[in-house]
């Protein structure tokens, strides 16, 4: 029998949970499904919309996870693609926000525009160009 991906889940690494979370359930609608509280603050979040699921986790609750101090990767990052059905609605929810990326038409067919999230991820929403 072969195996079968059923879902692919990022989680964001990040020193603070609350500043990234305004964006996501504040400008855009997520919800958040779990939280995991470390102490006074947030150490673990999950947040859904559509069926799609984004993760945070603070360094400190990785290193009481697994018990060792976590080796944060050093010149690679990590970038989240999310395909949407109406990019001006998402402009409209963006509005403010420094853009890393203004829209533009893509060589593969997309228009685009991106942002940098609180934890210092790059978040570039795509509609398929009409």
């Amino acid at each position: 029998m072969p195996n079968v991906i059923k879902k692919l889940t990022p989680v964001l690494m990040v020193d603070a949970i609350e500043p990234c979370l305004p964006l996501w359930t504040d400008r855009l609608g997520w919800n958040k499904t779990v939280e995991v509280p470390e102490g006074d603050r947030l150490g673990f979040v999950i947040l859904e919309k559509d069926g799609a699921e984004v993760m945070y986790q603070t360094w400190e609750s990785i290193e009481k996870d697994v018990g060792t101090k976590p080796v944060k990767a050093v010149g690679t990052s990590v970038g989240l693609f999310v395909e949407v059905s109406n990019l001006e609605e998402i402009e409209r929810r963006i509005s403010g926000l420094p853009l890393v990326l203004p829209r533009r038409r893509t060589f593969y067919g997309m228009d685009e525009v991106g942002i940098k999230e609180a934890g210092g991820h790059t978040v570039v929403f795509a509609q398929r160009a009409g």
